[in-house]
């Protein structure tokens, strides 16, 4: 199946994905003028009482600025963008927020935390599609039954509430019997990794963890110095922090007075991501992270990182045709 026209023509097939409290305006932007699509979190955008919804303030940056810049480079225009609303029935704030994107005609909606038929609908009224985060077979039939255009298979290794399923097998069941638009997250930090997504079936890749190690990135410096430092081996895999499986760096849950190798699990039954959630205060740094850090040997910006991709990207597909030719 032919990818939908706004995932065509990108500088690089890959999906910034969303990640919570770090993507900004700023990240986002800058994301999508070097040829990704940017994306962030609906609840990052927060107001105190009684303050007008900052989402709006940030679709408004983020819409004129990339017009801006799409002026200046007609023959390079930016990416479009992606907002992901996180559809667990715990998010107060959902139905405001999906007014404020169909407002805005947000053009990429990602859905996590359940499949919402009315959320697919709203997305495609204003002109959007949706791709929904899946870590099994099973969720990904029940998103495109409820109206989803595209998946993203989140397979073992990714960042944040990652799953525990081999891309191998995850992708291959998936496209068994789904040829729609699907992309790929789990330790994918290089251009050679973003190919290799492609070979087994997957079109994008799905990228976080390097994103956090940029400067625009509304991450701490500790946290971006973390990544840098760190590799796979310094990852851990719990669901104690949000009841939902994920991966965290060790080094921070050792700093809050936890030892990695012995943490206990949570009740997924008292999960919750609303925009008031609540967490013991010694959880606030334990900062999430894929294991594909590796890779990531310096903080810069974000333009140098897809740079940095794109040239292992070409030099990747170059190499792959020696193969093949031989």
């Amino acid at each position: 199946m032919t990818l939908p026209a706004i995932l065509q023509s990108l500088r690089l097939p890959v999906v910034a994905s969303p990640l919570f409290i770090i993507s900004n305006p700023d990240l986002v932007i800058a994301q999508c003028t070097s040829g990704v699509v940017g994306s962030f979190p609906a609840l990052n955008a927060r107001e105190a009482e009684g303050e007008p919804p900052m989402l709006e303030a940030w679709l408004q940056r983020i819409t004129e600025e990339l017009d801006r810049y799409n002026q200046t480079h007609p023959d390079t225009p930016a990416a479009p963008y992606a907002v992901n609303q996180i559809v667990h029935r715990s998010n107060a704030r959902l139905e405001r927020d999906i007014e404020i994107c169909h407002r805005w005609r947000v053009p990429i909606w990602i859905t996590s935390l359940g499949a919402r038929v009315e959320v697919n609908e709203a997305a495609h009224d204003c002109g959007g599609i949706t791709l929904h985060d899946v870590i099994s077979n099973t969720f990904a039939r029940k998103a495109i039954d409820k109206g989803a255009d595209g998946l993203i298979a989140v397979a073992a290794g990714a960042g944040g509430h990652a799953g525990g399923q081999s891309p191998l097998a995850l992708i291959s069941e998936i496209r068994d019997w789904f040829d729609g638009p699907l992309l790929l997250s789990g330790a994918i930090s290089t251009g050679r990794s973003i190919l290799a997504a492609q070979a087994m079936g997957a079109d994008l890749a799905y990228i976080g963890s390097p994103f956090i190690a940029t400067t625009e990135a509304n991450a701490v410096p500790a946290y971006k110095q973390m990544i840098v430092e760190s590799g796979a081996e310094d990852i851990v895999y719990s669901n104690l922090f949000t009841g939902v499986h994920g991966n965290y760096l060790k080094p921070s849950v050792r700093a809050a007075g936890m030892d990695p190798d012995n943490l206990e699990q949570s009740d997924p039954t008292k999960m919750d991501f609303g925009a008031n959630r609540q967490k013991p205060k010694s959880w606030k740094e334990i900062w999430g992270a894929g294991q594909g850090i590796g890779a990531v040997k310096d903080v810069v910006p974000a333009a140098d990182l897809v740079a940095r991709l794109a040239r292992e990207y070409a030099d990747a597909k170059a190499a792959f045709r020696g193969v093949v030719n031989a």
